[in-house]
Parts: C-alpha cells; sequence; structure tokens
C-alpha cells in the first residue's frame, strides 16, 4: 500500500457504516451538473480542483440533492484549498433568491476523489463548509478511476456520499513520575479529535422536471456526431477532394435525422440499455448464489451448519437471509410473469398482430383512396380550364375583321323604320 492510499483510508472512518437513518435524495439535475463541469474542466484542460457546492433541502432525517454549481477556490495558508469567500457568498445568495419555493439550503459540496475514499487536501475545504455555513453538510465524491475502468457490475454509480464525524485519536499510557516516586498509568483514549469521512447509502430520485431534461438530453445524443475542430484538423495530413466529399456526404446523412428517426433511436437505446441492466443484475444474483455454500444449494435444512457468522476469516461469503428471502420471492413470482398455456398465448398474441396490421393496411388504404380523389379533382379542375380556354379562342376566331363589318350592317338594317 503507497503512502497516498494510507492518506485516504485514514480519513474513512473505522466504525460501520452510517446507522443514523439519515436518507438521501439524489437528483438526477445534479449529476448532470457534475458530469458537465468534469467534462468542461477536463477539455478546457485547467489545473485548479474540481469543486461544486450542493444545494437541497433537509427536513428531520431525510436530505435532498436537487441542485449544483461550480465554486471558485483560492490557496489559504500552507497551500489549503479555500473557497472564495466573497464569490461563494454572493452566488450562494443569487440561488437561495431564485430558489424560494420550495426554499433550498446549502446542504454540500461536491469534488473529485480516488475510489478510497476522501484525501488530505479535501479536509480544509469541507472544514470551511461546516464551520461558516452548515454543520452537517456532505461530500459527494466523484471517482473518476470508476469510469475509465469501464461500467461497474450492478450498474453502481461511480459516486459515493459521505458525511463527516468526529472521532478521537487514542493516546498511548504514560507514566507520571513525582518525587522520584513512579505513580500509576494514566490511560487515556481521548486524543485530540479528528475529522472523518462515513459513507452514507443514498437513493436516486427524479421529478416531472428533471424528466423532461434528462429525456431532451437522451434524444440529443441520438443524432450527436463526432466533428473534428479545427485545431485538430491542422495536424492531420490532406486529403483528396474525392475523400472530403464522401466524408461531408457521410456527416450530411448522418446528421440529418427526422424526429421519427431520433424517437426511434431514443426507444431503441432505451430498451437495450434496460435489457443489459437486466442482464448484469441476473448476473450479480447468479453469482451470489453460487458462491454459497453447497448445503444452501442443496438442502436448506443442513443450511445451520455452513454459516460463517461465528468464523470471520471464512472464505465462505457471508450470509444474509433477508436477500435470500428477495430472491426467493421473486423465484416465486416467475409463474406469474411465465403464461401457463403457451400455445393459447402464442395463439392471442399472433391475432393481436395480426388485428394490429389489418389495422395498419386499412389505415394505408384509407389514405390512398384520398390520395386518389384528390388527384382526380385536381384532374377535373386543369381540364375544366383547359376546356374554357379552347371555347374562348373559338369565339374570338367568328369576330375577325369581315365578320365585324358585316355584323354591324346587319345591326344597322335592322335600325331602319318598315315603308
Amino acid at each position: 500500500m503507497t503512502d497516498s492510499e494510507t492518506k485516504q483510508s485514514s480519513l474513512i472512518s473505522s466504525r460501520k457504516a452510517s446507522d443514523s437513518g439519515l436518507e438521501i435524495h439524489l437528483h438526477p439535475l445534479v449529476l448532470l451538473t457534475v458530469s458537465d463541469h468534469i467534462t468542461r474542466h477536463t477539455l478546457r484542460q485547467r489545473k485548479e480542483p474540481i469543486v461544486g457546492a450542493l444545494l437541497g433541502q433537509h427536513n428531520g432525517r431525510d436530505l435532498t440533492l436537487e441542485h449544483a454549481f461550480e465554486c471558485q477556490v483560492v490557496h489559504g495558508e500552507q497551500g489549503a484549498i479555500l473557497l472564495h469567500q466573497t464569490w461563494f457568498q454572493t452566488r450562494l445568495q443569487q440561488y437561495k433568491d431564485v430558489h424560494k419555493d420550495p426554499e433550498l439550503e446549502l446542504v454540500g459540496w461536491f469534488t473529485m476523489t480516488p475510489s478510497t475514499g476522501p484525501e488530505i487536501q479535501h479536509v480544509p475545504i469541507h472544514q470551511q463548509i461546516i464551520y461558516d455555513y452548515n454543520e452537517t453538510a456532505v461530500l459527494l465524491a466523484f471517482h473518476p478511476t470508476d469510469v475509465l475502468a469501464g461500467p461497474s457490475q450492478g450498474g453502481k454509480l461511480p459516486l459515493t456520499i459521505y458525511e463527516s464525524v468526529y472521532e478521537g485519536t487514542p493516546r498511548p499510557s504514560k507514566a507520571v513520575e513525582a518525587d522520584g516516586d513512579r505513580s500509576m498509568d494514566v490511560d487515556s483514549s481521548d486524543g485530540p479529535l479528528d475529522i472523518k469521512f462515513r459513507e452514507l447509502p443514498y437513493s436516486v430520485e427524479t421529478g416531472e422536471a428533471e424528466m423532461i431534461s434528462v429525456d431532451f438530453v437522451a434524444r440529443g445524443g441520438g443524432n450527436a456526431t463526432n466533428v473534428d475542430t479545427p485545431a485538430k484538423q491542422k495536424g492531420k495530413e490532406k486529403v483528396s477532394n474525392d475523400s472530403r466529399g464522401q466524408e461531408a456526404k457521410t456527416l450530411n446523412d448522418s446528421s440529418m435525422l427526422s424526429p421519427e428517426d431520433e424517437e426511434l433511436i431514443t426507444s431503441l437505446t432505451t430498451r437495450a440499455n434496460a435489457v443489459k441492466m437486466l442482464n448484469t443484475r441476473i448476473q450479480l444474483l447468479k453469482t451470489y448464489l453460487t458462491s454459497l455454500p453447497p448445503s444452501y444449494l442443496s438442502d436448506v435444512s443442513a443450511s445451520n451448519g455452513d454459516t460463517n457468522e461465528d468464523n470471520p476469516s471464512s472464505s465462505l461469503p457471508m450470509i444474509d437471509h433477508s436477500i435470500l428471502r428477495s430472491i426467493q420471492a421473486l423465484v416465486n413470482r416467475l409463474p406469474l410473469v411465465i403464461p401457463a398455456d403457451g400455445a393459447a398465448f402464442e395463439h392471442e398474441s399472433l391475432a393481436e398482430k395480426s388485428d394490429v396490421s389489418l389495422v395498419a393496411l386499412l389505415s394505408d388504404l384509407t389514405r390512398g383512396t384520398k390520395n386518389i380523389w384528390e388527384m382526380g379533382r385536381k384532374f377535373n379542375v386543369v381540364n375544366t380550364a383547359k376546356q374554357r380556354s379552347k371555347a374562348g379562342r373559338s369565339m374570338s376566331a367568328l369576330f375577325d375583321d369581315d365578320s365585324d363589318a358585316q355584323f354591324g350592317e346587319q345591326i344597322m338594317s335592322m335600325d331602319e323604320p318598315y315603308e
């Protein structure tokens, strides 16, 4: 174990996981803000650390993380990283003025840490927040190493939420001598209080407005296209005109997607991700069950003697009967999902599919009939206009110069009185 890992593990509380009953509700808008901030910070190659504030509500033992924003940092004494006090107070007040119903407050902050936990440089800024703003502030630690390692088993998010606790450091016993006599040993376990971090369980909670934003982000990723920036294109070799035209044509074809295509891509992507998640969860349950003692897989009555609760050093996994009961309940519900009569279910599914296809065919037939009727109406209008134009030209031919003179003489003769 390296020195850095030792320092990181020393900040994690040695006590068991938090049993204080504090429930953390994490909203997707916080995840989007954190990921956006980290992405822009990485692409711009900034050197300063990633620090941001978390806003939410604290009602009893329920803590919600609803909004987040990035923060400016300064270097204090001995290189400690701290918040820019004036800037942070102004920005925090602006967010409070905007979010008044419901009223939000500062409930924590976020940063990037290794998977082993917070580091020494994270302590000063955490102490600044709990001393000046909120003594129960939590820390949302994002783990970039988990992202680079690929998707985790079970679909766990690459982040951890910690609460801060103060624990005393035990001091060794001292022998106090006075006037040449050795007095009794003084054993004091109450050393100086050091800040420690303890992991908190959390759940993801989504509101109606956040569902709209998440759906918009998912739709935007359906037709996203990778376009090289001019800075990257300068270092590339020149290509021929034919290849450039082909690439431009491919780019235009891939980026011009209709709304129906985007919706179809989003729907298929969502279903594919759901199937992958289901497969991952099934494999996780299968791995857990296969790692149990053989008696749990063969004879339930003989499973009482193979637990490792009394022997923590055993290589067998810790038996959790609540998990086993949940798995058994899930298996018992499988017959409700699988139809009893497979042939009848297949026949009914085929009948419904035929009905849907018939309705679609009738819809196409009705649409085609309407188009034919519209074409006939337009043809009738054009034909009538042609006939009127032809009749007009034939009438104008009757009134040439000679015809006009004869017609005038006839009219004059009709005006003379009879003798």
